[in-house]
């Protein structure tokens, strides 16, 4: 039987989603806490990959195993055997012929900053902290730039696997609150698939638009010559969030499993 899963984690301690010889993973992790309830080793598939340092507020991911446990109840069982920074939040089983991977539809990523001379210790594990406070109104307008099909060949890092480098980004926005008392920006991106980086180096690129240092001129530069040079450095990946997967459907509605 398959099992699909709703899966957060913090990525501050983990060499990213993907098992990894030598290396602390989710995925890792994940096929641990499988393996003793269903038994025996366990493939534990997640519907896309996150690099070292990325959290995950709703990842999904999915498994095949036989255990008596109620598929709605999995996600307590499974959470009680895993570490703090990776839990279980929803579990069900998987539609007849469901493939966490290949029926992923848009996906939702929040990079978020701040703006301080000095580091502060609630903010800093999960949003990155810059010097200069960007102009909000310069980043709304470069962003649309940035919405659509097109070739992103130029917002991905070195090191990239990717077949093609088109990809459409259907939604951008910035948004500005305050926690904690200090200023912090939400650079929130929905789209069909992200290359490598893609989303540190976007959000890396309204911020330096925002602060004067780029102009919507060289994203266009970018588009053009597919020249990663063109555009602004990748932000660090502590202010990465994978947000939401879409099915097109709640895959968890029918039981409303979850801890």
């Amino acid at each position: 039987m398959r099992y699909v899963f709703s899966i957060a984690y913090d990525g501050t301690r983990f060499a990213g989603s993907q098992r990894q010889k030598n290396a602390r993973t989710v995925q890792g992790e994940l096929e641990g806490a499988a393996a003793q309830v269903f038994g025996v080793p366990t493939r534990v598939t997640l519907a896309g990959r996150t690099d070292a340092g990325v959290h995950a507020a709703a990842q999904t991911a999915q498994a095949d195993g036989e255990t008596p446990v109620p598929a709605e109840k999995l996600a307590e069982v499974m959470s009680r055997l895993l570490p703090d920074d990776v839990k279980v939040l929803k579990s069900a089983a998987a539609p007849e012929g469901f493939d966490c991977t290949r029926a992923a539809g848009n996906k939702t990523y929040c990079y978020r900053f701040y703006c301080a001379r000095t580091a502060h210790p609630l903010l800093s594990r999960y949003a990155a902290r810059l010097e200069t406070p960007p102009d909000l109104a310069r980043m709304r307008a470069a962003a649309r730039l940035l919405e659509g099909e097109h070739d992103f060949a130029a917002f991905r890092a070195t090191g990239s696997s990717a077949k093609t480098t088109v990809r459409t980004v259907y939604e951008i926005s910035v948004e500005h609150p305050t926690v904690y008392g200090v200023p912090m920006y939400e650079v929130r991106v929905t789209g069909n698939g992200f290359l490598y980086n893609m989303v540190r180096i976007l959000a890396g690129e309204l911020y330096a638009v925002g602060c004067g240092i780029a102009s919507e001129r060289d994203i266009a530069q970018a588009f053009r010559t597919g020249d990663r040079t063109c555009l602004y450095k990748t932000l660090p990946a502590a202010g990465l969030t994978l947000e939401r997967v879409d099915y097109g459907t709640d895959l968890f509605e029918r039981h409303g499993g979850g801890v």
